[in-house]
């Protein structure tokens, strides 16, 4: 594969929310999107087909972006008999460890390549082109892979197997909420003790607690605003997903916001940004 714009379209990206949206529309501009498919239709999306099946008949690499493993379940069985030699799967739902093997092994024996590929970076990410995508399968399946990812983002990490990557990508997403529920615990403490966003956020800035993090989300928390970036309840899932894979670990943590996260959600805000965890401490 090559990287230029003038090739014949190869690509479809199965799942069209608001990463996978985001990077078939990339993928249209660049000349590459040969089929955009989701499971709510959208038949005015470029490449629209009716199908993952259909999909798999116009392109001969397959990003897949949806929900959860039961979503995943649902596109690799629709896809079923249309898979073959020649299509690369790239995975990049978050999604556990013992899914991917599961989902690898799927791909491996109808002779596809596969790639666990999740991601780290948000809306504004996808938009720019620099998500961060942690990558794990074959030598050969990462290589003809990175042609298309490259298209997609900043940096592209090889970590190992699909599980390894699958456990990393949850591993991050354990810290990340965690920072975002302590971030929105200080900030709604200084503002009832009368300081002002203006010098709380200055004077973060200068402390060991600043972080990429804190300045995504710093203008969603001034601003009261909690469209989603990344919604809470995909947070959850994703947190549940790594209490179920650790199962030999404690992740005392990881519990406590998962609980948090689910009040956000039983207050009706569970597709709205992951910062409303605010909302529980007004």
């Amino acid at each position: 594969m090559t990287t230029g714009t003038n090739r014949t379209p190869d690509v479809a990206v199965l799942g069209l929310g608001i990463i996978g949206g985001i990077w078939a529309r990339h993928l249209a501009s660049d000349g590459r999107l040969a089929a955009a498919w989701n499971r709510t239709p959208r038949p005015d999306f470029p490449g629209w087909v009716a199908t993952p099946a259909a999909a798999a008949e116009r392109a001969d690499t397959l990003i897949v972006v949806v929900a959860d493993p039961p979503a995943v379940e649902t596109v690799l069985r629709d896809l079923g008999a249309k898979i073959g030699a020649q299509h690369l799967i790239i995975q990049s739902s978050t999604i556990d460890p013992a899914a991917s093997r599961r989902f690898g092994d799927w791909a491996a024996a109808r002779g596809a390549a596969y790639v666990e590929a999740p991601f780290t970076g948000s809306k504004p990410a996808a938009e720019a082109r620099r998500v961060v995508y942690y990558l794990g399968g074959a030598p050969a399946a990462i290589a003809r892979a990175q042609p298309v990812l490259e298209r997609l983002s900043e940096k592209r990490f090889v970590i190992g197997d699909g599980p390894q990557a699958a456990t990393l990508k949850l591993a991050c997403n354990i810290q990340i909420a965690a920072q975002l529920e302590v971030l929105c615990e200080a900030l709604a403490w200084c503002r009832k003790a009368g300081i002002a966003d203006d010098v709380f956020f200055s004077a973060l800035r200068s402390n060991a607690a600043w972080s990429g993090l804190v300045q995504l989300k710093e203008p969603k928390l001034r601003a009261g605003d909690y469209a989603p970036h990344f919604s809470a309840k995909h947070m959850l899932k994703d947190l549940r997903l790594a209490l179920a894979a650790a199962s030999e670990s404690r992740l005392p943590v990881a519990q406590t916001v998962a609980a948090r996260l689910q009040a956000v959600r039983a207050l009706g805000l569970g597709d709205e940004d992951m910062s409303a965890l605010y909302c529980l401490l007004k």
